[in-house]
């Protein structure tokens, strides 16, 4: 198949779906992340993708490719030749191969990709594909498949919006977020060790971070497979990230449902949290409407995963794709509580990053 030929607006894109990079020489990273969940099989397919100092030539300069598979099991490859790299600058398009057709590279027919690119991705709003090979261990991995997006970030009858809010389009936070599609549909294959796993519309996800600066501290909850609801979509998080000169601690909690966007964030409200150095994740938000709760448990011991960092991309995040999730959301009616939504799942991402982790972390922004 060959999706997005061209550097063209995908359906419900979102601001900040191009590449941020401006062709200045200081410190700079990008990163992408993408997954697809097989609620039939209770399985969670996680890529994250980045580039480095992409002027060439520095300590950290290069790129990246980490796979969190079956069982939370992982792939990391490295990809140093930064001219290699491409991007699309107004549109979600992005991809790196270590071994492939000359420069300049771009994005290329699907059939291409795959006769000539002998390790690699690419990746668009739409159409998604690679192969990885790590020759010391033997693990393999090859993907394609193709999306169909059902929610940006926003209410999908109007523009999408920005996940950090319209001072976003600033330089003024660091790193920059934003999830690209809270909520897809994705069909097609991924090959992991030899076993090939096909799905058809399957629930999908992706988001991205950029900047000059690198957080300091963070945690994270995803979520599209609900038990019993599927036009259901959670993310939440939060972070301690540079403001010009200064640290702050912010969070949010974003729910699409049945049509409708829920959105708790410190500009129209208070979330509070309560997250342990792992294996529990609590969170709680309200505006002058709604209520939410969220309780994110695992007893896996999760994978440790590579981000950027100061000092280049370094082990520094801790994940499972099998977290369990209870959400509660209530709307608020003269004082009184209304229950609009109670759900659950097995296949909860969860994630801590960053640190010192020496204790539960509380916080609450408003």
């Amino acid at each position: 198949m060959d999706n997005d030929r061209l550097d063209s607006p995908a359906p419900l894109q979102t601001p900040h779906s191009g590449y941020h990079w401006q062709g200045q020489p200081r410190r700079f990273f990008e990163g992408w992340y993408f997954r697809v969940t097989l609620p039939q099989v209770g399985e969670t397919f996680a890529f994250m993708y980045s580039i480095e100092d992409p002027h060439g030539g520095q300590p950290h300069s290069g790129g990246s490719a980490q796979i969190l598979g079956p069982a939370d099991a992982y792939l990391c490859r490295t990809f140093p030749d930064v001219t290699r790299f491409w991007a699309w600058p107004q549109a979600l398009g992005l991809g790196h191969w270590r071994y492939g057709p000359p420069s300049p590279p771009r994005y290329l027919p699907a059939q291409t990709f795959a006769t000539q690119v002998k390790e690699g991705y690419q990746v668009t709003a739409t159409w998604h594909q690679g192969h990885l090979q790590d020759p010391a261990t033997g693990q393999t991995a090859t993907w394609q498949y193709q999306t169909r997006p059902v929610y940006g970030w926003g209410s999908p009858q109007w523009p999408q919006q920005s996940t950090a809010g319209w001072l976003s389009q600033f330089q003024i936070f660091e790193p920059g977020w934003q999830i690209l599609m809270a909520h897809g549909l994705a069909s097609g294959w991924i090959d992991w060790q030899g076993q090939r796993h096909r799905f058809t519309q399957a629930p999908a996800y992706s988001e991205k971070n950029w900047g000059g600066a690198f957080p300091q501290k963070w945690f994270w909850f995803n979520c599209n497979a609900f038990i019993d609801e599927s036009d259901l979509a959670l993310t939440a998080g939060g972070g301690r990230r540079q403001v010009l000169a200064w640290m702050e601690s912010v969070a949010m909690v974003g729910i699409h449902h049945r049509g409708r966007f829920y959105e708790f964030v410190p500009w129209n409200g208070t979330v509070a949290w309560q997250v342990q150095p792992w294996g529990r994740w609590q969170m709680q938000a309200e505006t002058s409407d709604y209520a939410v709760e969220l309780l994110g448990t695992t007893e896996r011991p999760g994978t440790p995963l590579r981000a950027p960092t100061r000092q280049g991309l370094m082990v520094c995040c801790r994940d499972t794709m099998a977290g369990h999730l209870q959400l509660r959301l209530w709307q608020k009616t003269k004082g009184q509580r209304h229950c609009l939504l109670e759900a659950h799942s097995q296949q909860c991402g969860l994630e801590v990053g960053g640190g010192p982790w020496l204790g539960p972390w509380l916080g609450e922004t408003a």
